[in-house]
C-alpha cells in the first residue's frame, strides 16, 4: 500500500511537469529533474502536515469518544440494577393490589350477604314482635275490661255481653303461667254463665296479678324491639360503611393496578433499551481501542515511511542539484534528452477522453462531459486542474455510493420494520374483535343469568311471604281451635261433677230407704200407712250419661293432642321452610352479587378493548400510510441499486483510469 501511495505521489505531477516541459524546452533537463523533486518533497510535507491533523483529531476522538461511552456504560451499570429493582417492586406491588381487590371484593360480597341476613331476621323479628304485641295489647284490653266490670259488680253482665272477651280471658287462663287452683277458679267464673260471682275479690287480684305481669312483660317485648331495631340499624350503618369502603378502596386499587401495569411495561422498555444500549456500547469500546490501537500502529509506519521518503528525495535532491554534477550532465546529457512534450500531451489527452467515453456513466453524468470537453478544448489546459475535477468527481460518486448503500441498509431495515410492525397491529385488531365477541356473548350469558336469579329470588320471597300467611293462619285457626275444645271440655267436666254431686255424693247422707231399713232391724213398730215407696235415683241413667261425657272428654283430649302434635309438625315444616329459603336466598344473592360485579368487570373490559380497538385500528391506518411513504421513497433505489451501483463503478473505474493516462501512466 505504501508502494503504490509512493507510484501516485511520483506520477500525479508528471502532468504538470509536462506542460512545463513544453514551455520551457530549451531549459537544462537535470535542473527540471530537481525541480519535479522539490515540488514532490512540498507535496509530502504538505501531506504528512495533513495527516498529522487527521490523526490528532482520530485520536482526540478516540480519547473523548471511548471516555463517553465509559461514562455511559457506567451509567447503565447503575441503572439496570435500579429498574430491576423498581420493576421486581412494581411487579410485587401489583401482585398485591390484585390480592387485596379479591379480599376486598369477597368483604363487600360478605357484607352484602350480612345485610341481608339482617334484613331477613329483623323482618322475621319485627313480625313477631307485631303478633305478640298485638295478643298482649288484646289480652291487656281485655283484662282491664273484665277488672273494670268486676270491680263495678257488673260480673254477669260482662259475661253475657262480652262473649269475645271472655273467650280471650279462658285462653289466657290456659295459655298462663299460674297455679292450678287460680286456674280453676278463673276458669270456673268464666264458665259460670250468669248470677252472682263467689270470691270476686280473688278473681279480681288473679286478674290484676295477669294484668300487671302482661304490662310488664309488654314492656320487656317493647324495650327488647327498639334495642334489636337499634342493633340492626347500627350493624347495617357499619356494613354500609365498610361496604363503601371497601368499594372506593377496590376503584383505586384498580386505577393504582392499572398503572402500575403501564409503569411496568415502562420499565420493561426502558430495561431493555437500557440493556441493549450497554451491550452495544461496549461493543463499540472495544472496536474503539482496537481501532485507535492500529491507527496508531499505522502512523508510526506512515511516519517512518514518510521520513524515509523525505531522505530519498532530499538526498537525489542533492545528488543531481551539486555542482559538479550539473557540469558532468550538461557535457554528458543532451538538451532535448526528456521533451517530445507537444505530441505526447495530445496523445495523453486523446487516450484520457476515450478512456472517460469508455465509462458506464459517460453521456449520463454532466460532471463526467465536462471534464471530456475540458480534455478535447483546443485551448489546451493544465492537467492539474483536470485531475483536480477528477480527484473531485471520484470522491462524489465514491460518497454517492455510499450515501445509497447506507439508505438501502436503512429502507430495507425499515421496511421490514414497519411491515412487521403493520402486521403485528393488525393480528392485534382482530384479536380484540374476537376478544370483544366472546365478551359480549359472555355478557348475554351473564345478563340472562342475573334475570333468571333476580326472578328466582322475587319468586322465592313471594314463596316465603306465602309461607308465612299460611302459617299465620293456621297458627290462629290452631289457637282457636284449642280454645274451643278446653272450653268445650270444661264444659263437659262441669257437668260431670254436677251429676256426680247429686248421683254419687263423697260422704253424703244415706237414703230414706236405708233409714228405715235400719229402724226396723232395732224395732218392731207398727207400719206406717202405706203411702209411697222410697226414692229411687235414676242412677242406672245417669251412669250412661256419664259414660257418654266421658268418652267425649276423652275424644276432646285426643282432638287436643293431635292438635298440638299437627301444630308441631307444621312449625318444623315452617322453620325447616323458612331455613333453607333464607340459604337459598343468601346464595343465590351472592351469586347475584358476583355475576353483577364480574358483568360490570367484564363491560369495563369490553369498553376498554374497544377504545383499544379504535386506537389500534388509527395505528393500522397511520403505519400504512408510514409504509406507503417509505415505498414511495426506496422502491426505486432498491429497485435500481445494483445499475446504479455497476454505472458508478464504471464511470470510477474511467476516472483512476483517465487520471492514471494524465498522470503518464500506462
Amino acid at each position: 500500500m505504501q508502494a503504490a501511495a509512493l507510484c501516485w505521489a511520483l506520477l500525479m505531477p508528471l502532468g504538470s511537469a509536462v506542460h512545463r516541459l513544453n514551455t520551457q524546452a530549451a531549459a537544462n533537463p537535470i535542473r527540471r529533474v530537481v525541480n519535479l523533486l522539490q515540488d514532490m518533497q512540498k507535496r509530502v510535507e504538505v501531506e504528512g502536515k495533513k495527516e498529522k491533523q487527521l490523526f490528532e483529531k482520530f485520536m482526540c476522538y478516540c480519547k473523548n469518544g471511548a471516555s463517553d461511552l465509559e461514562e455511559a456504560v457506567s451509567a447503565a451499570d447503575n441503572k439496570i440494577p435500579k429498574l430491576e429493582s423498581s420493576l421486581a417492586e412494581a411487579e410485587a406491588l401489583k401482585d398485591q393490589l390484585v390480592k387485596d381487590i379479591a379480599k376486598a371484593r369477597q368483604a363487600v360480597s360478605d357484607a352484602k350477604d350480612a345485610i341481608a341476613i339482617a334484613k331477613a331476621l329483623r323482618e322475621k323479628e319485627a313480625g313477631v314482635f307485631a303478633e305478640t304485641s298485638a295478643d298482649y295489647e288484646a289480652n291487656i284490653a281485655a283484662l282491664k275490661k273484665a277488672i273494670a266490670s268486676i270491680e263495678a259488680g257488673m260480673a254477669g253482665k260482662f259475661l253475657q255481653t262480652h262473649s269475645s272477651t271472655v273467650s280471650a280471658l279462658q285462653q289466657l287462663a290456659i295459655n298462663r303461667d299460674m297455679s292450678s287452683a287460680d286456674r280453676d277458679m278463673l276458669s270456673a267464673f268464666l264458665a259460670q254463665g250468669t248470677g252472682y260471682a263467689p270470691a270476686s275479690g280473688e278473681i279480681t287480684g288473679i286478674l290484676k296479678q295477669m294484668l300487671e305481669t302482661m304490662e310488664r312483660e309488654l314492656s320487656e317485648i317493647i324495650a327488647a324491639e327498639k334495642k334489636s331495631v337499634k342493633d340492626f340499624e347500627l350493624l347495617v350503618a357499619a356494613k354500609q360503611k365498610e361496604l363503601e369502603a371497601n368499594t372506593n378502596g377496590i376503584e383505586s386499587k384498580m386505577e393504582r393496578a392499572a398503572e402500575l401495569g403501564l409503569e411496568i411495561v415502562e420499565l420493561k422498555e426502558d430495561l431493555d433499551d437500557t440493556s441493549k444500549a450497554q451491550g452495544e456500547n461496549k461493543q463499540f469500546l472495544a472496536e474503539i481501542a482496537k481501532s485507535c490501537a492500529t491507527k496508531e500502529e499505522e502512523w508510526n509506519q506512515r511516519c517512518k515511511v514518510r521520513a524515509d521518503e523525505m531522505l530519498a528525495i532530499g538526498e537525489t535532491i542533492k545528488i543531481l542539484n551539486d555542482d559538479d554534477a550539473l557540469d558532468l550532465f550538461k557535457k554528458t546529457l543532451p538538451t532535448t534528452a526528456l521533451l517530445q512534450t507537444r505530441s505526447s500531451a495530445a496523445d495523453v489527452r486523446q487516450r484520457a477522453v476515450q478512456v472517460l467515453k469508455s465509462g458506464r456513466g459517460y453521456g449520463l453524468n454532466p460532471h463526467l462531459d465536462f471534464i471530456v470537453l475540458s480534455l478535447q478544448s483546443k485551448a489546451g489546459g493544465h492537467f492539474d486542474k483536470i485531475i483536480t475535477m477528477i480527484d473531485e468527481m471520484v470522491d462524489l460518486l465514491t460518497s454517492e455510493q455510499v450515501e445509497d448503500d447506507v439508505k438501502k441498509t436503512w429502507c430495507e431495515k425499515a421496511l421490514d420494520k414497519t411491515e412487521d410492525e403493520q402486521k403485528v397491529l393488525e393480528r392485534k385488531v382482530s384479536d380484540l374483535a374476537k376478544a370483544q365477541e366472546d365478551g359480549k356473548d359472555m355478557l348475554s350469558t351473564l345478563t340472562d343469568e342475573i334475570e333468571a336469579l333476580a326472578d328466582g329470588i322475587k319468586k322465592l320471597d313471594k314463596q316465603v311471604a306465602e309461607a308465612n300467611e299460611q302459617r299465620h293462619e293456621e297458627n290462629t285457626e290452631y289457637k282457636e281451635s284449642m280454645a274451643a275444645n278446653v272450653a268445650a271440655k270444661k264444659l263437659l267436666e262441669l257437668a260431670k261433677d254436677r251429676l256426680a254431686q247429686f248421683y254419687t255424693p263423697k260422704g253424703g247422707a244415706a237414703s230414706l230407704a236405708d233409714v228405715t231399713l235400719h229402724a226396723a232391724s232395732m224395732a218392731a213398730p207398727q207400719p206406717p200407712p202405706e203411702t209411697w215407696g222410697a226414692y229411687k235415683k235414676k242412677t242406672e241413667e245417669s251412669g250412661g250419661v256419664v259414660m257418654m261425657l266421658t268418652i267425649m272428654i276423652k275424644d276432646v283430649d285426643k282432638e287436643l293432642t293431635q292438635s298440638k302434635v299437627e301444630e308441631n309438625e307444621a312449625q318444623k315444616e315452617y322453620e325447616t321452610l323458612i331455613g333453607d329459603s333464607a340459604m337459598k336466598r343468601r346464595q343465590d344473592s351472592k351469586s347475584l352479587g358476583d355475576k353483577e360485579s364480574a358483568k360490570a368487570d367484564l363491560e369495563e373490559s369490553l369498553q376498554r378493548m374497544a377504545k383499544e380497538e379504535k386506537s389500534t385500528r388509527f395505528e393500522v391506518v397511520a403505519k400504512a400510510e408510514t409504509l406507503r411513504d417509505l415505498h414511495m421513497e426506496c422502491d426505486w433505489l432498491l429497485g435500481n441499486f445494483q445499475v446504479r451501483k455497476e454505472a458508478r463503478a464504471g464511470e470510477i473505474d474511467a476516472l483512476k483510469n483517465a487520471k492514471a493516462v494524465l498522470s503518464g501512466a500506462e
